[in-house]
């Protein structure tokens, strides 16, 4: 997708970007990463040109949405070659990568080949190697893609530590209440173009008109069901018809997840994916543009 008249300044602390699939989300921060030569317009950062720019590289941390590994290292040693790549001595790319897999709660898989490494766990190495060299600005990517819900909780804390620390932030996602967990500042894409600034609130008002969808596929999604129906947010449960999944419509998306963690725990239930498709905030876009 291209982007198109896109004018909008950040400064420390998080700033969410907020789009369904297709809206730019990824080409505009492939621009601001410097991966992207813009056909017009310009893009700087700290005052600097972006594009070409090499020494700036060093001050941004970009976690792809994408997978792009050497499939044969261990996670150690990805991080510590990328780190070398950054400057750093080997000694001390060591040591920032053994802390940086600490902090994503990976120092039991330092010695394990990434190819064998689950999809959560790939997601949690991408973000550790975005924020490994301590950049001033981290670029993250649908950051929270693959991982459970207690990965999720934990990289949602994270991001508003950074953002608490001074750090400028941008995260991008498709999904509302990722976003409004980690910042009440965003710009809201659509069709390649940023139609709204501002607080998610307002945004949040607009969307509670509409119920949320939820897709749970897990080990045992009769047992999940049976323990969802009873919240009163809870509208409906539908199953998948491969009988391994479940799709919930809550009227209380927050509640919904902020209670799930536990649901799971408490009845020995394995989460496999959960996703939320893009109905109520394309709603939302819709209503914006008419």
């Amino acid at each position: 997708m291209a982007v198109s008249k896109v004018s909008f300044e950040v400064g420390p602390g998080v700033t969410g970007l907020l789009g369904p699939n297709g809206a730019g989300k990824s080409t505009l921060m492939k621009l601001v990463t410097g991966q992207l030569h813009p056909s017009q317009g310009s893009l700087t950062l700290w005052g600097e040109p972006v594009w070409n720019n090499y020494p700036l590289f060093h001050r941004i941390g970009f976690c792809p949405e994408q997978d792009a590994f050497y499939e044969r290292m261990t996670g150690v040693e990805f991080l510590a070659a990328l780190l070398a790549l950054h400057g750093f001595p080997e000694a001390e790319a060591g040591r920032r990568a053994d802390a940086s897999l600490g902090e994503v709660h990976l120092g039991e898989a330092r010695d394990k080949r990434i190819g064998a490494y689950s999809k959560g766990m790939r997601q949690r190495l991408k973000l550790a190697q975005a924020f490994a060299h301590d950049p001033e600005l981290l670029v993250l990517d649908e950051p929270l893609g693959g991982m459970d819900p207690v990965a999720r909780r934990e990289t949602i804390r994270m991001v508003r530590d950074w953002g608490k620390q001074g750090r400028c932030v941008i995260v991008s996602s498709h999904i509302l209440h990722e976003v409004e967990a980690m910042t009440p500042r965003i710009l809201l894409m659509h069709n390649g173009q940023v139609l709204a600034e501002g607080d998610v609130h307002e945004i949040r008002a607009l969307i509670d008109k509409h119920p949320h969808h939820i897709f749970i596929r897990c080990s045992a999604p009769r047992r999940l069901a049976e323990a969802l129906v009873g919240y009163p947010d809870v509208v409906s449960v539908s199953f998948h018809p491969d009988g391994h999944a479940v799709t919930v419509e809550s009227q209380k998306p927050d509640a919904f997840y902020e209670r799930l963690p536990d649901l799971i725990l408490t009845n020995e239930i394995e989460l496999e994916e959960i996703t939320s498709p893009d109905d109520n905030l394309q709603a939302v876009f819709h209503y914006l543009v008419k």
